[in-house]
């Protein structure tokens, strides 16, 4: 079975490596999709986020990545796919992820959401707190991959510049 786990991503941060790599014990195949949504504003390009994940998971054959633009369900539809997979940190995670989950499965009712809880060393961990400590020079090898950290660094660099 194909699962999709969606996020902006904006970067990649190793709770979510951490999910994936779980999740792909229990799926055939572990599509992360990366969200475009006009409305946010991005550190990274969509291109570079995929290119930052694919990095991530080079040496597992169970993950792909794809992006899209829109419903999640819409995407889902499209190519087949049944599983959403959701990482929780906290309650208030969950609230807003059992709320749509909730709305897919009304829009799409063969969607099935499957919620994975964090380990606690990322319970706390989103990519605007990556972000946050690293505009501070805070020390992030226990956030972010290598790969992730030198574009976030070249990012940064390349910002203040302009």
């Amino acid at each position: 079975m194909k699962a999709i786990y969606p996020g902006s991503f904006d970067p990649v941060t190793n709770g979510h490596i951490d999910i994936v790599k779980r999740a792909s014990e229990f799926f055939d195949e572990i599509i992360v999709a990366v969200m475009i949504n006009s409305k946010k504003q991005y550190l990274f390009s969509l291109e570079e986020r995929r290119k930052l994940i694919e990095d991530s998971f080079e040496n597992n054959k169970k993950v792909k990545v794809d992006t899209f633009e829109g419903l999640l369900v819409d995407y889902m539809r499209e190519h087949n796919y049944r599983a959403i997979i959701k990482g929780l940190r906290t309650v208030t995670d969950f609230g807003y992820e059992a709320q749509m989950a909730l709305t897919n499965k009304n829009l799409y009712k063969e969607s099935e959401t499957f919620f994975i809880h964090s380990q606690e060393k990322y319970s706390f961990l989103s990519s605007s707190i990556v972000k946050e400590v690293y505009i501070n020079d805070g020390k992030l090898s226990n956030y972010i991959p290598d790969h992730v950290e030198k574009a976030l660094l070249k990012k940064i660099q390349t910002t203040k510049n302009d």
